[in-house]
């Protein structure tokens, strides 16, 4: 990876970067809250306005709202019936937060060109919702994943416009193409072990490491299935779930691909030093 050395040696610049980064990123995070359980459950995102407590419905006010500090300060509890706020809240912001902080070093460190930070901003918002509303209720939403799918299109073409680089947006539609035929094969196959929303998830996969590089992709596509095979031991083991528990893929699916877009080109190149192939 090349470091951008103008900006990084420019002190003052990167601090106000990653504190904004993770800043906006927590404040998105409350949002994403928001998303977490009302579309899963068909409420509006709109309407109500404000978020209310689940327990007691009383509407939230701004001040019981910042992320992560309101939910220290109040206890844990809602202000108005006391109920217990569940940690998952500051989690989920807290992650708003972090991976924003991450995908903005990964362009100050040249993992990938600035212009393609939009698309992976609203892709680590969209990674959290899916992952969790995966986790409750082993369901990847065509509600999630259909906008998810046109802004991809669309900001893979404004980075692809922005760097001159065309041939990125050809080979992202190749490697959805491949990576969406290949879950599909394994729904086919395996039956059960693939839902819907699993191979609709993969073709927007494959669209964003495409577009990254095939080092990204290959490493991306292959850590999903390290990652969920270790999950799925893990929680075997410990008894959490047994061998027939339907264990939700797309958390893994997601880190996998997280994995690629960070270190997918350095491990890659490792690979082919250490094999010879370089």
């Amino acid at each position: 990876m090349d470091v951008n050395m103008s900006i990084v040696n420019d002190t003052p610049t990167v601090v106000l970067l990653l504190v904004a980064s993770l800043v906006i990123g927590c404040i998105f995070g409350s949002f994403l809250n928001v998303v977490i359980w009302r579309v899963p459950n068909h409420i509006s995102l709109v309407n109500p306005k404000r978020s209310f407590c689940p327990n007691c419905e009383a509407p939230i006010a701004w001040y019981d709202n910042i992320p992560i500090i309101s939910w220290l300060v109040l206890g844990a509890k809602c202000r108005h019936c006391k109920e217990p706020i569940a940690v998952r809240y500051p989690i989920v912001e807290a992650l708003g937060g972090l991976s924003f902080l991450a995908v903005t070093l990964g362009a100050l460190f040249g993992a990938y060109s600035p212009w393609i930070l939009p698309e992976l901003y609203v892709f680590a918002a969209v990674s959290i919702v899916i992952a969790y509303i995966d986790l409750d209720h082993h369901l990847i939403l065509n509600v999630v994943l259909l906008p998810t799918l046109i802004a991809t299109l669309a900001l893979l073409a404004l980075a692809s416009l922005g760097t001159n680089e065309w041939n990125r947006l050809g080979r992202a539609v190749i490697c959805a193409i491949v990576l969406g035929a290949f879950y599909l094969l394994l729904s086919i196959i395996w039956k059960g072990g693939m839902g819907d929303g699993d191979i609709k998830l993969a073709f927007i996969l494959g669209l964003i490491t495409g577009w990254l590089g095939w080092s990204q992709f290959i490493i991306g596509a292959f850590a999903a299935f390290f990652i969920g095979g270790f999950l799925s031991l893990v929680l075997i083991i410990g008894k959490k779930v047994d061998m027939h528990g339907g264990i939700p893929f797309g958390p893994s699916m997601l880190l996998g691909i997280w994995l690629g877009i960070f270190v997918g080109a350095p491990i890659a190149t490792l690979y082919l030093q250490v094999t010879g192939l370089a």
